[in-house]
């Protein structure tokens, strides 16, 4: 019998790009195993042009993506959340409630280079990258037979990794 998909809900704060990277190649890479969201605390109501761009260069689909608040998932609906923002930088991580397992993943936040067109696209690639990085890890897990803590220190000793 096959097993429904573990639902991830990857957060950030604004919801308009790292995210939203990380929503498309799980489900990309995940292969009906994972089905990712996205969502943020203070989402800006709109996918930065530059993460669709980071996607369409790697051939992943750009439709069907929207900045959101995490409000619209509901207790129950989230098996892992994964935040991604960068507490490093000062960025203030929102806190999720939910009873999913978490997983911290801190990324610099590429939104807010600044600079030519290739130094952005630059920011953009190596977030897209980290993110391939670290989910290719998560695929590699058993994470159908791992306990919550087991789960859990996994994930956040992924996102504790020099990329």
């Amino acid at each position: 019998m096959n097993q429904p998909p573990i639902n991830i809900l990857i957060l950030c704060t604004g919801n308009s790009c790292r995210s939203i990277l990380g929503e498309a190649l799980i489900n990309h890479l995940g292969k009906g195993r994972f089905r990712a969201f996205s969502a943020g605390s203070h989402p800006t109501g709109q996918v930065n042009a530059n993460a669709l761009a980071t996607l369409a260069r790697h051939g992943l689909a750009t439709d069907g993506y929207s900045s959101k608040s995490w409000d619209v998932f509901t207790e129950g609906q989230i098996d892992i959340m994964i935040s991604v923002c960068d507490s490093a930088a000062g960025e203030s991580c929102p806190v999720y409630l939910g009873k999913a397992v978490r997983g911290h993943w801190g990324l610099p936040d590429p939104a807010h280079v600044s600079g030519s067109a290739e130094v952005i696209e630059a920011a953009f690639e190596a977030t897209y990258q980290a993110l391939k990085k670290r989910i290719a890890q998560l695929l590699a897990l058993p994470v159908e037979s791992l306990s919550k803590q087991e789960l859990t220190e996994a994930l956040n000793k992924i996102g504790s990794e020099t990329l």
